[in-house]
């Protein structure tokens, strides 16, 4: 096998591979041979079959194989032997041309390939011992956590039917029917709905037209949609809503006691207050080592310049920009509407896609030096989250992991970089600083009152989200609940 080199520009790579043709056909005839005492052909007794003849039947189809392995396995051999990892898997390119293809499976001719790819750079670790963070810890006191009971308590209250009218924090059991221009529209009528007054669940205007009702009364509202509704055929337009009032009931009393810890599945109250102190103090502690990771990352991004493989920039920049667009389609919104334009919106982002592969080089150095591993527990775990969050898709997701290749490398990769981010913060100084929760979620709640508000549902879809709420209530939800970052800086707290 002659190896060439044709082409080192930069990171970029190509390889010419020339096996020749008569250790093509010393292969073949080993292979012919080996298959001699297997086929099994009309008119030779087992074994006794020519060479010539079995090769004039089966030569192609075994040479065809024979390629086929070539050029599935030399590559890895070739880097290997040259010492160069590739960043994405080699293009190998062949001859085209039919008449020297057959020559090929005949033994007439050298097989040629051609192997394109990117070469990982080599990376120089740098000293750990200049890096340093500052973890902000929260002190969570006795009122939040009394706080967020009460937040538990309230998706757990019950009501009691009662006469009279219908005041905010009160819950109105209705039959309704939306109309748009006289015409009942899709999504629109319910029977048995519920809605607790003021919880917002409905379109603005819905269900301030509900305070003062009473059972039995039957009543037309109207509201408009909201302009940014995400059923087009019904935003910014009016509608009317009959309603009939089935009950009007009044909630009860909350009561943090063992009765509530036990409507919630739990033994006792102080079981109870100990499951939100720690979900609480989760939450709070997620947000710290996204910022201490933040710092990690912002540091070794100063501290390792080079040219990353474009292969991975290009993979990354689509994913990124893939999601930028969901987006903004999700949201209504044009790139005009954030202040950018397209032009600018993508070199922001292939910047980011450019940062994120160079960290990921960088953490998957310093993860392999230091013999970072991810445990095939640690990876059953990762594939058990990934199932609990899609019920009834289970038998779907594990074929994919199973029969898709390179699929368990998106569950590895998140457990490797927070290792590696674990082995760093090992080695650095770290200095901790109690603050606020106010302090700690300050920027995170800046970043979100960027992003577009959250739209209201239509008066049926919020019923059926209200009733999912409540029954979904348990203690996760216990913990208050984290803002969603911008996309880019969601993008920047992960480099793989």
């Amino acid at each position: 096998m002659q190896v060439t080199e044709t082409l080192a520009e930069g990171l970029k790579r190509e390889i010419k591979v020339v096996i020749p043709k008569k250790d093509m056909e010393a292969e073949l005839n080993v292979r012919l041979a080996d298959a001699k005492d297997k086929v099994r052909i009309n008119g030779f007794r087992p074994g006794k079959v020519p060479l010539p003849h079995l090769k004039k039947m089966y030569g192609k189809s075994i040479m065809a194989d024979l390629v086929n392995e070539i050029v599935r396995e030399r590559p890895t051999k070739i880097l290997s032997e040259r010492g160069e990892k590739s960043a994405t898997q080699p293009s190998v390119a062949m001859t085209e041309d039919e008449a020297e293809a057959e020559k090929i499976l005949n033994a007439q001719a050298d097989f040629e390939f051609t192997l394109s790819y990117e070469v990982i750079p080599p990376i120089e670790l740098k000293p750990t011992s200049g890096l340093s963070v500052v973890r902000e810890v929260v002190e969570v006191t006795e009122e939040e956590v009394t706080e967020q009971i009460e937040k538990i308590a309230e998706s757990a209250r019950t009501f009691e039917a009662k006469k009279g009218k219908a005041a905010d924090g009160d819950r109105v059991t209705m039959n309704y029917l939306g109309k748009v221009d006289g015409e009942a529209f899709d999504g629109g009528a319910a029977e048995d709905a519920e809605l607790v007054l003021g919880s917002g669940r409905f379109i603005p205007g819905f269900e301030d037209q509900l305070v003062g009702v009473k059972a039995g009364d039957e009543k037309q509202i109207t509201v408009t949609f909201p302009a940014d509704y995400p059923a087009a055929n019904l935003a910014g337009k009016d509608a009317t809503f009959d309603i009939t009032v089935k009950e009007v009931a009044a909630p009860a009393p909350i009561e943090i006691n063992d009765e509530l810890a036990s409507k919630l599945g739990i033994e006792s109250v102080d079981r109870l207050k100990e499951i939100v102190r720690g979900q609480i103090e989760s939450q709070y502690g997620s947000v710290t080592r996204q910022k201490v990771k933040r710092q990690i990352l912002d540091q070794l991004d100063e501290l390792y310049k080079f040219d990353t493989p474009q292969g991975l920039v290009d993979a990354e920049f689509e994913n990124i920009w893939r999601q930028i667009n969901t987006d903004l389609q999700q949201s209504g919104k044009t790139f005009a509407d954030e202040d950018t334009t397209e032009e600018d919106a993508r070199t922001e982002y292939r910047k980011l896609a450019e940062r994120r592969v160079r960290l990921g080089l960088v953490l998957s150095e310093i993860g392999e030096k230091a013999g970072v591993e991810v445990t095939e527990e640690e990876m059953q775990r990762a594939l058990y989250a990934q199932l609990q969050q899609f019920p009834g898709q289970q038998k779907e997701i594990l074929d994919f992991f199973r029969n898709t290749p390179g699929a368990s490398a998106s569950l590895r990769a998140p457990i490797f970089e927070e290792k590696v981010v674990d082995k760093l913060l090992s080695e650095i100084k770290v200095t901790d600083k109690t603050v606020t929760k106010e302090e700690l979620m300050a920027e995170e709640e800046a970043e979100s009152a960027e992003k577009p508000a959250k739209k209201k549902a239509a008066p049926k879809k919020a019923a059926k989200a209200e009733a999912a709420d409540e029954a979904g209530e348990g203690e996760e939800a216990a913990a208050p609940k984290k803002k969603a970052a911008p996309k880019k800086k969601a993008a920047e707290d992960s480099a793989e």
